[in-house]
């Protein structure tokens, strides 16, 4: 085959430094997006080059890092684990002229290990330095069609409107959706609603559970909060069912 074409996926590389990650020991790493062997230039999505997402395999610890570009083209971030055990990290990048992407990559932690209960129940409030954060419409959620994503936040007793809500990464809130059996992953940006503070559109394919985290911002501080949710087949739009993760 001797057709030239532009279809060629871009080479996504991560190296740690140590290679052997500990936990509670910073380490540090180099991602570089390469097409025959030269980095390419990615662009802005969400005010950033590129996201990273690391969660642990049990999905009960979270962290969302901006890797920053070196003078080379590689990006270059630091994290410090809490335990050993597996985990996972999510390069979510969009190269100029090619199509956005989502690369993951597992490492291993060694040192010492923090066991937490893996979430299995269904947790639609979150509470998270005084605000209470409900996923209000979490019991409906379904697979193969538009799904909305309607959060209401409290403080001190009084609900928080959209004009609440600082921008955080060019949004009203940042949510990621992975699930619990294969770890499929959703990047989800929330869109404005003057019903909601946070209010946001996706689209599921596969069932189960899945576990949420929503990131926004308050008065200059960002604000994590986690949910899990079961999303339940849509028994409609069952023979469309492909088994493949989506991604918004």
């Amino acid at each position: 085959m001797n057709t030239h074409q532009h279809a060629v996926k871009p080479i996504v590389k991560i190296t740690s430094e140590p290679q052997n990650v500990a936990a509670d020991e910073p380490a540090f790493f180099v991602i570089s997006v390469t097409e025959n062997y030269k980095n390419i230039p990615l662009e802005e999505v969400h005010t950033m080059k590129m996201h990273l997402l690391l969660v642990n395999d049990e999905l009960t610890w979270f962290d969302h890092i901006h890797p920053e570009e070196q003078a080379d083209g590689t990006y270059y971030v630091s994290e410090t684990f809490p335990s050993s055990g597996k985990y996972l990290l999510f390069m979510d990048y969009k190269p100029i002229d090619h199509p956005a992407a989502i690369v993951k990559h597992t490492i291993e932690v060694a040192g010492k290990y923090l066991y937490k209960r893996s979430e299995s129940d269904t947790k639609l409030a979150s509470v998270i330095d005084g605000y209470t954060v409900i996923l209000v419409n979490g019991k409906d959620l379904k697979t193969n069609t538009g799904q909305s994503l309607q959060f209401s936040i409290e403080k001190d007793s009084i609900l928080l409107e959209e004009k609440d809500m600082q921008p955080y990464l060019g949004a009203n809130a940042h949510i990621v959706m992975i699930g619990k059996a294969d770890k499929d992953f959703l990047h989800i940006h929330p869109m404005s609603d003057n019903r909601f503070p946070i209010y946001a559109e996706t689209y599921i394919e596969k069932a189960g559970l899945y576990r949420m985290w929503v990131q926004f911002k308050i008065d200059g501080k960002i604000h994590t909060t986690d949910f899990t949710v079961e999303v339940s087949e849509n028994e409609e739009m069952g023979e469309n069912h492909n088994g493949h993760g989506a991604h918004h």
